[in-house]
Formats: structure tokens, sequence, C-alpha cells
């Protein structure tokens, strides 16, 4: 059975492609449009995912769409009732954005040439929050769990709790847009200057130098209720009658401002771009993040008294905040928790897909997901095509000479962009797509910066480490294969390890196992034979763009940055 999911005309729009349960393919429709978020028609990732499966639409049994239009119409309506003259630009925006969803057959039938006709008896529609909660619990390793899906908002829900058992879960709970933690965080990265989609890792990085000083002037502002669930104050934000995110026609999420002036009246005016970070944001950062783990454990802690579980997965936006997860086991009664590498929107292909095939066709469970390992993929005869038509030299080595040329690199202070393999699903570079160096060197942050990431000198870069010496290193010994969880290292391995140690003295963990990710695990072990540390410092290969998809996307970036050496599966270029 061939299951085509699809997360369309939303942020970070994706396709996933399953056979009998298994998934063959998952990407991003960013990773070839070049265009971060890209929200439009996902036809490049389902063309992808069809070649990959090695079928055409035709053989595709079902069609999973990751939105329901009809989801919560009452609770729609009623909104609309008590909103209805500020609603009007609202509902028009969301209206148009439904009849996309509704005329998705028309859309494949364009990229596939069959008759829309046969396709629309195929589809699904699945409803956001849903896909979320499957995308983590079908994926997990628990036969029994509790499950939460929190993110900003979708299909008119933006929290919602459930309990999942084998190939079926039940949802116990929803709040209703727009009391929204996703909203919440989201306006306060604003308010401190970061104005993009996509912005808040960059209050989750300045956190740990601030004090979070401000914490109970935020309790009023999110409101904590006895059902474990919240609300929000909402004369602290922008009218929800008008909105929050919306597309233009490049397909790009737009977001306005959605502070309102008492919040401003409270924590001081908006950060101009040009304005210096200053003590008052970096506390209002720790502030803000300190608050929202308080609230999500909250959120937890009443999950767990309504399931008695030990187990919970969790997906959606807010499930990216790697701080707040990493203190789960050790702030609620939950002892193990799974997060998909897709736990953001680009998930939702994922997750309708699998809701498709377990929930309602109810087939039974496949096994967990431990690999990201589902995009593109190049042999190393491609490669030499891409640089030969550059007119780029290049070197080509063999298994045993790879590994020990690049790891006496990076031992030489070497910045190496590592492309091997098929490439990640999600947000995170885990050894297919990144950029490498060596974790002991006390000047690897700011050579990064200096040569090819030009980011802000707060953010955090991520260690990869062995999974047999996770508990050497970590405070916290657990399984994190997707680099979901941050957790505190050891204090006597700081000075070790400073490239890859925040200020608060954490880690976002990435632990590698070489039966998922043997190239890669291969290659930090010949670098610990070398010196004795079974890391390496990783960050995703790009420069203000997508993740790179394809050998001609890594060439351009190792070329128009300072980067030491290329290496793509066997081959290498150096300057």
């Amino acid at each position: 059975m061939i299951i085509l999911g699809i997360n369309a005309y939303h942020a970070d729009s994706s396709a996933a492609i399953f056979k009998d349960g298994v998934m063959i393919a998952a990407t991003e429709e960013e990773r070839f449009r070049r265009i971060k978020h890209w929200a439009g028609f996902p036809s490049q990732a389902i063309a992808f995912c069809l070649k990959e499966a090695g079928v055409s639409l035709a053989e595709v049994d079902h069609i999973a769409i990751g939105r329901d239009p009809q989801a919560k119409m009452l609770n729609k309506l009623l909104f609309l009732a008590k909103h209805p003259f500020d609603s009007w630009h609202f509902v028009r925006d969301r209206f148009f954005n439904q009849k996309k969803v509704a005329s998705i057959e028309e859309e494949l039938a364009v990229v596939s040439g069959m008759d829309a006709q046969l396709i629309k008896p195929k589809i699904h529609q699945v409803e956001h929050h849903r896909s979320h909660l499957a995308s983590a619990f079908f994926a997990s390793p628990f036969e029994e769990a509790a499950i939460l899906s929190i993110d900003g908002s979708g299909d008119f829900t933006t929290t919602m709790i459930g309990v999942g058992k084998g190939h079926h879960f039940e949802v116990l709970d929803s709040i209703d847009f727009p009391h929204s933690l996703g909203i919440f965080y989201t306006a306060f990265t604003q308010l401190l200057g970061f104005p993009h989609y996509g912005d808040e890792y960059k209050v989750m990085g300045l956190a740990p130098y601030g004090k979070p000083v401000y914490v109970e002037q935020l309790r009023d502002i999110v409101q904590w209720t006895n059902d474990g669930l919240f609300r929000l104050d909402l004369s602290f934000f922008r009218s929800p009658s008008k909105g929050f995110v919306g597309y233009g026609e490049d397909h790009l999420p737009v977001v306005p401002a959605l502070f309102g002036s008492k919040l401003e009246e409270r924590f001081g005016k908006v950060r101009a771009k040009e304005e210096p970070l200053t003590q008052h944001h970096k506390d209002l950062a720790a502030s803000v993040q300190r608050f929202t783990e308080e609230t999500i454990f909250h959120v937890l802690k009443g999950l767990h008294r309504r399931t008695g579980l030990d187990t919970v997965c969790i997906a959606g936006g807010v499930a990216q905040n790697s701080v707040a997860n990493g203190k789960i086991t050790r702030n609620t009664p939950f002892k193990s928790v799974y997060i998909p590498s897709a736990g953001h929107d680009a998930g939702i292909s994922m997750g309708a897909a699998q809701y498709v095939y377990h929930q309602l066709l109810q087939q039974q469970r496949v096994a967990p997901v431990w690999s990201a390992y589902t995009g593109a993929r190049y042999s190393n005869e491609e490669i030499e095509a891409v640089l030969q038509a550059n007119h780029i030299a290049y070197k080509k080595l063999g298994e045993d000479e790879l590994y020990d040329y690049v790891s006496e690199k990076l031992v030489n202070a070497g910045v190496i962009g590592w492309f091997s393999g098929r490439a990640e699903f999600g947000p995170r570079a885990l050894g297919g797509r990144s950029i490498l160096a060596d974790p002991r060197r006390s000047d690897a942050k700011d050579l990064l910066n200096a040569k090819i990431k030009r980011r802000e000198s707060f953010r955090p870069f991520a260690p990869s480490i062995l999974k047999e010496y996770v508990d050497e290193y970590f405070e916290v010994n657990d399984v994190v294969p997707f680099m979901e969880k941050v957790f505190p290292i050891r204090n006597e391995k700081h000075a070790l390890i400073p490239a890859v140690t925040h200020a608060d003295g954490t880690g976002r963990l990435q632990s590698v196992d070489a039966a998922v990710s043997p190239r890669y695990y291969r290659l930090i072990d010949t670098f610990r034979q070398k010196t004795g540390v079974p890391i390496l410092l990783n960050t995703s290969f790009n420069e203000n763009e997508p993740i790179v998809n394809a050998p001609q996307e890594a060439l351009n970036c190792f070329l128009r940055t300072q980067m030491d050496m290329l290496v793509m599966e066997n081959i290498v270029v150096e300057r």
C-alpha cells in the first residue's frame, strides 16, 4: 500500500511517501525552491518522493493532506460572530487558502497528467494537530504513550493532547485559536527585534546570557488553568480577528507584529534592527524561555494526570524548543520523550500519511523511526560531473583514506563542508548536510561565524557525539538522534569542548548511532582515535539559505565562503 502525505499552502510545505507503513522518502519543498519556509504547493517534493518510491501518482493508493478546513467549524463561526467586522480580512484570507487546499486534486492533476476526478477519491484531509500527533506517536518506539501537539495555530487549534495505544490514538482535549503558546513566544521574539518567520530559536540562544527576572510579570499574560491547559490575556496581543500568519503570492509566510501596545508598555518598546542587545533584552529572553518551559511542564503534568503513562510523544512548532525538551524528564513525571526529526510543520506530511495508514485504515505499527535521512542523495559520478562542469579540481579517495584525510584536516583547524548520503528531513543537519569543525578550539565559533555562517555571536553550535560516550560528557544520558534536546555538559568537560558548550554550560545533543549514520559515525570515531574526543562541532550546511540539497548548492556555498574543504561522498575539494 502506497500513501503520499502532503503539507501544502502552509509554512514548510513538504511531502512524504510510505510503502506498507514504512517511510521511503520525505523532504521539504524549500530544499528544491531554495526559499526558506516556502509555503506553496510542494510539487517538486512530491515528484522526488514518487521517484524515490519508484511509483507514479496513479499507483498511489491514498493521498493524505495535513489540513482539514472543516475542522472545528462551529468554533470558527462563533469566533466570527464575536468579531463580525474585524474578522473579514482574516476570514477572507483563510477562505482562499481553504479553497487551495480543497482543490489539491487539480494541482496533482497538473503535475501528474492524471484526471483530477480519478485523484479526488484518494484524498483524505487530516486535521493539522492530528497530523502532528500521528507524526510523533506512530513513529515512536512506544506501544502506549501520552501525546502532545503544541504550536502557533493550525485548523483553529493551538494545542492538542491525547493518548495513543497500538495503531490508534484518542484526542483528550485541545485549545482553540488564539490562545497559543507559540503566539506568545513569537510576540516576544518580535519585541526583542527578531521579526522574521522562524526566528524563535534566536530567543532560545540568547536566553542563557540573561536572568529570568521578569517571569512573575509574564504569569498574567499566559494564565494556567486547573485542567492542565492555559489561556492568553489577549489584551497584550494583536487583535486575533485580524489574523496572524498570512501568505503572499510568493508563498512566503508573513507574520505581522503580534504584540500590542500593552506588551510594549510593560516590557519596553520593540528593539530596532540597529539597536544593540542590552542586558534588559537578554533578561527578557531568559524570562520568556523560562516561563515557556514552565508552561510546557504545566501542560505535561496535566497530561500525565489524565493518562498515568510514563512515556510521551511531542510535535508542533513549540516542540522545536530543544532547551525545554531536554528538561522534561527532570521536571515532569514522564521518563521517556520521543520527538520526530521534523516536529515542525514539515512533519505534517509525514503525520498525515501515518494517520491514514494507522488510524483510518487500522494497519499495524511498523518499526520506529530513528533516521532522518529520507531526502536527496547523489552518487560519486553525479558529483564528479557537477565539479567537471564547473571546472573545479578535486580528488577521489577510498573509504579508509577518506576518513583519515578529513579528520586530519579537522584536527588542524579545518572547517569542513560534509555532504554524505541522503539529506535530512527536518530543520537540523545531522551529518548528511553538515559543516564540521573541531569542538576543542575555543575560537571555532568565531571562525565559523567569520568564514561562513555570518550570524549572531550568541547563537550556539551543537555537538555530535558517538552514542556510547554520551554519559561521559553529558549529565543526562539519552538517545537523541535528531538533535532535539539540550542537556547540561559535565563541568569537567567544558574546557575540553568549548566550541560546543553554550554560555550556560549546555549543549544541543545529537547522539550518533553507527547503525543509523555509519559514515558520519566513522568520521567522528576516526577523529576520536586521533584526539581522544568522540565529538565534532556540527552546524547546518548553508549560509542564510535552506540547507544545501544538491552538489551544485554545496559547491556554491563552498565557493562563496571561506570553508577549507568540501567533501561530497568520496570526492574532496580543497582551496
